[in-house]
């Protein structure tokens, strides 16, 4: 194997000086090829997620193919206008100067991918990739074997491997791609491993994207509709079983809503993932292997042994890798389930008796991924954005920000480096240079030596 990927690697090093070269036309036409890719194999899709993460055709469907096809349309559209040098404008050194930015592509980039939502999170950065003129190399999860051995079908019929190739495999696998020096690395995972790919890109002074996670809070005031907040958060935290990167970690609330807002919640998850009385297996995903299981089942349990309340749910399937949908109570700041992100469907609630407290809160942990707010009082959502620092926000609901191509997407330290979709993920895989075209009527020979004393003093007034 480490020939294999050597053996690509070099290809793609030779070539990428020829695809540099593309036009937005001859890009636009391969993010199509991609997409007629995609299509042809939607069947294959649909049943190797519901094998990986019991996901619904319907789930499958709006979070990874539709979510694709839409970024592949956003940059098909606007590549044109992406691509094109941008003028900037000028300073007294340079008057008569044109000043430009042109976006070159990086080179040979790798993708690594994680198993939570394995197609869009691959596809994603390569669509960004393919616009900007890169190289790439993928290596999906293995967690997610069957979603991978599809996009690995699916990338070696579409693309000379030259240009873009598929590695599955372990973490030997990632391991011996790590040792290569790419010309970036765009790595979605968790901070533990986004730490381990982000110390091997520096041995190669390689630019890194890290989309990571972390544990994204809700806060909830006393203004907002609770019915509404708790439906909502029950959608966002529940699907996928809780196993998504921007998923709610924690509740804050004040302590006065707590009660209405569990009863409000219970409502919801059993509304959208109960059928019976039971568990719908039809819409709830699966926890993706045993591992994952027993470290969510654990936290269930350490968290009542150190004193949280199970509100709600609790119950665990090992056969059928199904957690319910669970809500603690009681939650101190330093229980065992506070201290990572939970990934999961497992919700915290903890309280406090003033605003402040909750801002407070949150500042006292890592940066998130996102922050919710919900609140119908403009002042306190000001406040909470203008007192906070997390990747993304979103007022009033929670996951659809993602959905804006228009929006950056990204974390913030310990959540993430750098920014995906859109125009950001097309400057993501590139280098934006900066290039100036003097004119003939340059002024910067007149700081050339032999210096001229009297010049500084109108020097200074034109500065």
């Amino acid at each position: 194997m480490e020939q294999k990927i050597k053996s690509v690697f070099d290809l793609q090093q030779k070539y990428k000086f020829e695809l540099r070269k593309t036009d937005a036309k001859t890009r636009i036409t391969k993010l199509k090829v991609l997409k007629q890719a995609l299509q042809n194999a939607e069947e294959e899709f649909y049943v190797a997620l519901e094998k990986d993460l019991r996901k619904s055709r319907f789930e499958t469907a709006v979070t990874e193919l539709f979510f694709t096809y839409a970024e592949i349309d956003h940059a098909i559209k606007n590549l044109s206008s992406w691509m094109k040098p941008k003028s900037v404008s000028k300073t007294m050194s340079n008057l008569f100067a044109a000043n430009k930015i042109y976006y070159e592509p990086k080179g040979v980039c790798l993708i690594i991918a994680p198993w939570n939502y394995p197609l869009q999170l691959m596809m994603s950065p390569l669509i960004s990739a393919i616009a900007a003129g890169n190289c790439a190399i993928l290596k999906p999860s293995e967690l997610s074997a069957y979603t991978a051995k599809i996009i690995n079908k699916i990338i070696e019929k579409a693309f000379d491997k030259q240009e873009i190739a598929c590695f599955e495999g372990d973490a030997e696998v990632s391991t011996e791609l790590l040792k290569l020096p790419f010309d970036h690395i765009f790595f979605t995972g968790s901070t533990t491993i986004g730490k381990v790919v982000m110390a091997a890109a520096a041995k190669n002074l390689t630019s890194v994207t890290l989309e990571l996670g972390g544990k994204s809070p809700v806060i909830i005031d006393h203004s907002c509709d609770l019915k509404e907040a708790a439906e909502k958060i029950a959608w966002g935290k529940l699907v996928n079983a809780g196993q998504t990167c921007i998923a709610p970690d924690y509740v804050l609330i004040n302590e006065k809503q707590e009660s209405e807002f569990v009863n409000y919640y219970k409502v919801a998850a059993q509304k959208m993932f109960f059928a019976d009385g039971a568990i719908n297996a039809a819409v709830y995903g699966k926890i993706i292997n045993q591992k994952q299981f027993d470290r969510l089942n654990g936290l269930i349990n350490a968290a009542i042994n150190e004193g949280a309340k199970l509100a709600f749910g609790g119950e665990a399937n090992a056969e059928s890798l199904t957690i319910n949908p669970t809500v603690l109570t009681s939650v101190g700041a330093e229980n065992s389930i506070m201290q990572s992100e939970i990934f999961g469907p497992i919700l915290p609630i903890l309280k406090y008796k003033n605003l402040q407290q909750a801002i407070d809160f949150v500042n006292g942990k890592d940066k998130p991924l996102a922050l919710y707010i919900f609140s119908d009082d403009s002042k306190n959502q000001e406040k909470i954005i203008n007192e906070t620092s997390s990747g993304g926000t979103c007022v009033n609901d929670v996951l659809v920000h993602i959905s804006n191509p228009n929006l950056p997407f990204g974390g913030v330290n310990s959540s993430g480096i750098g920014s995906c979709h859109g125009i950001f993920g097309f400057k993501n895989f590139s280098h934006e240079r900066a290039v100036m075209f003097q004119s003939k009527y340059g002024m910067t020979k007149m700081i050339y030596p032999p210096y001229i004393m009297s010049l500084l003093k109108w020097l200074k007034k034109l500065l």
